[in-house]
């Protein structure tokens, strides 16, 4: 991972990878909306009274539950795609990759482990617990976290 080619490389292949993720997530909640919005048509022609009433708040309230999923989603996508993939961190920031002597970290959006070839990657938030104590820190530099000593080995 020394080539800056391949470093260069690696960090557009993440956020490629994270931001297939998200599209997935999101046109999977779209579709879900647009079910919701169909039933709520249907909703609308069939009923009558308070039958009616309750059928159309489930709807809402489900509506509602998504309608924030899906903003929370496009609300990480675009922290992801303000990640540039040329840019070489000699700090733990944002769009870091961090490689330790334990685990390698993409610090993006929570999304949990991602493989590229054979090495495994954690892609998270900078406000995630394990972050925090590497925020700032340099290549060689110790870092503890929940009583487990670990060192930063490289920083991408």
């Amino acid at each position: 991972m020394e080539n800056s080619g391949l470093r260069n490389n690696l960090k557009k292949e993440l956020v490629e990878q994270c931001d297939a993720i998200l599209s997935v997530k999101i046109a999977r909640l779209k579709k879900n909306l647009d079910d919701l919005q169909e039933d709520l048509n249907n909703e609308s022609k069939s009923s009558a009274g308070d039958k009616y009433e309750t059928g159309r708040e489930m709807i809402n309230l489900e509506w509602n539950k998504l309608s924030a999923q899906m903003n929370e989603l496009l609300k990480l996508r675009e922290i992801l795609l303000r990640i540039d993939p040329e840019r070489k961190n000699d700090l733990v920031t944002t769009g870091s990759i961090v490689i330790t002597n334990k685990n390698n970290y993409f610090l993006s959006v929570p999304l949990g482990q991602l493989k590229m070839e054979n090495d495994v990657f954690f892609a998270v938030g900078v406000n995630a617990p394990i972050v925090k104590p590497m925020l700032g820190k340099a290549a060689g530099d110790k870092v503890i976290f929940n009583d487990q000593h670990f060192e930063i080995e490289h920083i991408i």
